[in-house]
């Protein structure tokens, strides 16, 4: 067997790829240009440049489908605001927070200590309270006259677990700075995320609001055309080939990120069966390929608890309109823990699975504010009527019910 693999290895490292610059395929690639986002790119760069003469800029807010072009725009427009402050000596900061990353964003203390961190100052991951936190990231941007563009990228993550208080504590808190200025730029999926927030936020925020348009079959396809210039070596791909991933990706609500992994997928199955060229059946390959190993895929490597957690709100969710509390989740998982003789996990343990299965994209969990009861979370399925039958009887056959 060991000389059977080394041989895959060995021939692999002797045929010419059909790669030359993979990376062109993936969605943190940033091109030097973008097509079909030069109106939004132009909107963005007037709204930012008073940052250039140390004048706050509004607080910018874009929305728009996953694969429609936000960060990436986001990201060319700030780099080069960035790149003239530089060559001008203007005192200007660009910080990037991505608020789905797993203990950087969850809560209000870890955002400002990560955003604090970026500045210099050390702050421990627990242990101080919230106000100290602030305390110490007010005074180390507050120590030079600077202006700073705070990027919060998936926007509505950091909203849905730390509750709407950190956006108003953090829009206020320009009244507090002598030398700096704070300006945010919060990119959402969620079109209706802003529509939640309590109205002081809101009033607080004075938001400039940008929407990002799904691309259409004909942009996917120049968008495409454009990566796989620099991704592909000369003549590997039949142009039929990027014309099929775009149509794909165009079904799919226009997303350029579905579109991209089609290509990079159907080069890779080509690549394996020794191919002359990446043709329209490699690209058929990859989008079965690309659909087994998406939403079925992840529920199904779920460990049970989670599973249990998840079935629980599926359950309630068939027998009437969303959303539902936690509390009442917890009641039904607990019945299903019996029923599977399986141990009962307390609410709090349950609420750290719920974080994770809102970061996998599989249930949406929204922070609401119960007045003197507290706080609890609102649950929903993002997720299509078939795809949900799916993955019931996937939860049915893998927890044994």
């Amino acid at each position: 067997m060991g000389c059977s693999v080394d041989k895959i290895f060995e021939d692999f490292l002797n045929k010419k790829s059909f790669f030359v610059n993979k990376d062109a395929l993936n969605i943190k690639f940033t091109p030097e240009t973008i097509p079909h986002r030069e109106e939004e790119i132009n909107m963005l760069a007037r709204i930012l440049a008073p940052a250039l003469r140390l004048e706050r800029p509004s607080n910018v807010f874009i929305f728009g489908k996953t694969g429609t072009g936000k960060t990436l725009t986001v990201d060319h427009v700030t780099n080069q605001l960035s790149r003239i402050a530089k060559e001008k000596n203007i005192p200007l900061k660009v910080v990037r927070i991505n608020c789905k990353m797993h203990k950087v964003a969850d809560t209000e203390y870890r955002l400002i200590a990560e955003i604090a961190r970026d500045f210099g100052q050390e702050i421990p991951a627990t242990g101080l309270p919230t106000n100290e936190v602030y305390k110490l990231f007010k005074n180390v941007i507050d120590s030079s006259k600077q202006e700073i563009i705070l990027i919060l990228d998936e926007i509505d993550s950091l909203i849905k677990r730390a509750g709407d208080e950190v956006l108003y504590n953090l829009t206020r808190i320009n009244q507090e700075l002598k030398n700096s200025k704070i300006s945010i730029i919060g990119i959402s999926n969620d079109v209706t995320f802003i529509n939640n927030l309590d109205s002081r936020v809101k009033s607080s925020l004075s938001e400039e609001k940008m929407v990002f348009p799904p691309y259409d079959a004909v942009q996917l396809k120049d968008i495409l055309m454009e990566r796989a210039k620099i991704a592909f070596a000369p003549n590997t791909i039949q142009e039929s080939v990027i014309s099929k991933c775009a149509a794909y990706a165009a079904r799919e609500h226009g997303d350029a990120r579905k579109a991209l992994n089609l290509l990079r997928i159907a080069g890779e199955l080509a690549e394996r069966l020794n191919k002359e060229k990446i043709d329209e059946t490699d690209v058929d390959a990859a989008e079965e390929k690309d659909e087994s190993d998406s939403t079925d895929d992840t529920v199904k490597k779920l460990p049970k608890q989670s599973q249990a957690v998840l079935y629980a709100t599926l359950l309630i969710l068939k027998s009437r309109e969303p959303p539902i509390l936690t509390g009442e989740m917890y009641d039904v998982y607990k019945s299903i823990c019996i029923r599977t003789a399986s141990k009962v996990l307390t609410q709090r343990r349950v609420s750290d699975l719920i974080n994770e299965l809102d970061m996998l994209g599989i249930l949406n969990a929204k922070v609401v504010s119960k007045g003197r009861y507290g706080r609890t979370r609102e649950l929903r399925l993002p997720l299509a009527e078939d795809v949900v039958v799916r993955i019931e009887n996937m939860l049915k056959a893998e927890l044994n019910l």
